[in-house]
């Protein structure tokens, strides 16, 4: 933690514009993976927006992007300034539970799908992907560690559900973070002007190959965008907590976010037309990710104020589940278009339900959430490594405050409450509640603290 006068107000809690800016990412994703829906009944529809869905998939890496910021908004302290066996295997244990009950569960049926698919064609079309997955128990054990992806040079063909191969990138990112970790804790002194441009280069690399080539899947691209937007994240997370909150800053930062806003649209119009609707330049608005991210951060009205709503919030916490079962749910039901003529391209039936198809997709994202996300999150984390991350007093003033370099700042609050990061059942002042993903941010959840109140997490 650091001290109020180096935490601006917003990041005391939740940053909730953030948790809202995570459902527009996953929405971007899913709109342009929707946009292959085989027929054109509702082409005429999507025109006047293929600029934007033509470049969903960039929505993967403002996931890197906010994923970095929250994690080590959460864990920056906790790792950089004593780092430990037990606090790394601690946050590992916490990170497993968040992304793997839901994802393994999507993966596993899936391959049940894939086989049942298989069974029904006589081609090798299993998964609608340019390279078919092998399907086998090794691989689907590969799948179940997250590591399908990392000796592979494209992430085509990798996954079994395509959108999955983000999954693996960041797991991997989730193991080096605790060696990352101790350069980025020793970086937090630097100037939020320095921190702020090293994040904005962060993005540079891979928004250059595109402004080249249009082309983000090179070899070895996954690699590049999960680093680049990972750290992205995380030095913007360090500029923003160098920013006291006042009056003037929260206004300035409200009319950047605007900015940052519009240059990514316009960057996206104006790649669609330098690559004549086919190739994507518009990945060079990759680079004001950490801009549009550090700048909501900082803020608390315009932009910030819409993504703090109710169901925006709703939406990202969902996000992570909708990522990972929007895909499934699309390859099955453009199956059975191409099985089944009453609900074939084109057809009155068919059509009718293509709208219906990705309502569907949000509905069950809340109810893996609901019933297996969280569920299985809240049990996994009071088992295992969960029950014995490190616990130790902290004084109210660090609570409340942070440290200076280690040095409890003067603050306010329950003397002596003892911090169990896990584990709901031992009273505790604050408890932080991790829960990134994909190829996802985290957002930070309330917790009864002992006294009985309800307060955010720091």
């Amino acid at each position: 933690m650091t001290s109020a006068s180096e935490t601006p107000v917003a990041l005391k809690g939740e940053v909730r514009s953030l948790t809202g800016l995570r459902i527009v990412a996953a929405l971007w994703v899913v709109c342009f993976h929707f946009s292959f829906t085989p027929g054109d009944a509702y082409t005429s529809y999507w025109e006047p927006l293929r600029p934007l869905v033509h470049t969903g998939a960039l929505g993967v890496d403002l996931f890197y992007v906010l994923s970095g910021f929250v994690i080590t908004l959460t864990y920056l302290d906790k790792l950089g300034s004593r780092p430990s066996v037990r606090g790394t295997v601690g946050f590992l244990w916490a990170r497993i539970c968040r992304i793997w009950p839901v994802y393994a569960t999507v993966i596993s049926l899936f391959g049940i799908w894939m086989l049942y698919r298989a069974s029904r064609i006589t081609d090798d079309f299993v998964v609608w992907q340019t390279v078919q997955p092998t399907v086998t128990w090794w691989h689907w054990l590969q799948q179940m560690l997250m590591i399908q992806l990392w000796d592979k040079a494209s992430f085509a063909g990798s996954s079994w559900v395509g959108a999955a191969w983000s999954i693996s990138a960041e797991w991997l990112a989730y193991l080096c973070f605790p060696l990352v970790v101790l350069v980025l804790y020793r970086l937090r002194r630097a100037p939020a002007w320095v921190l702020g441009v090293l994040a904005v280069a962060c993005m540079v690399p891979f928004a250059y190959a595109c402004y080249r080539t249009g082309d983000p899947y090179f070899d070895y691209s996954w690699l590049l965008r999960i680093a680049g937007g990972f750290l992205a994240g995380a030095f913007t997370c360090l500029a923003v907590r160098k920013v006291r909150v006042t009056r003037r800053v929260d206004q300035i930062a409200a009319v950047v976010a605007v900015i940052a806003l519009i240059e990514v649209l316009a960057g996206l119009w104006w790649g669609f037309w330098r690559g004549q609707g086919g190739a994507e330049y518009g990945g060079v608005v990759v680079v004001f990710f950490p801009v549009l991210i550090g700048a909501l951060a900082l803020s608390q009205r315009g932009l910030s104020k819409a993504l703090s709503a109710g169901p925006m919030v709703h939406g990202g916490r969902i996000s992570y589940s909708l990522y990972l079962v929007h895909v499934p749910v699309f390859e099955i039901f453009w199956s059975y278009m191409l099985w089944e003529p009453r609900i074939g391209p084109g057809s009155a039936l068919g059509s009718f339900l293509v709208p219906q198809v990705l309502l569907f997709v949000v509905l069950l994202a809340h109810l893996a959430y609901t019933y297996v996300e969280e569920p299985a999150r809240k049990a996994m984390r009071r088992r295992g490594p969960g029950r014995w991350v490190s616990r130790r007093p902290v004084p109210a003033q660090v609570l409340a405050d942070g440290t200076r370099d280690g040095v409890p700042q003067e603050g306010t609050g329950v003397v002596g409450a003892s911090v169990a990061d896990g584990d709901p059942q031992r009273p505790r002042a604050v408890q932080q509640a991790p829960a990134g993903d994909g190829a996802v941010a985290e957002e930070l959840v309330p917790n009864r603290t002992r006294d009985g109140d309800r307060r955010r997490s720091a």
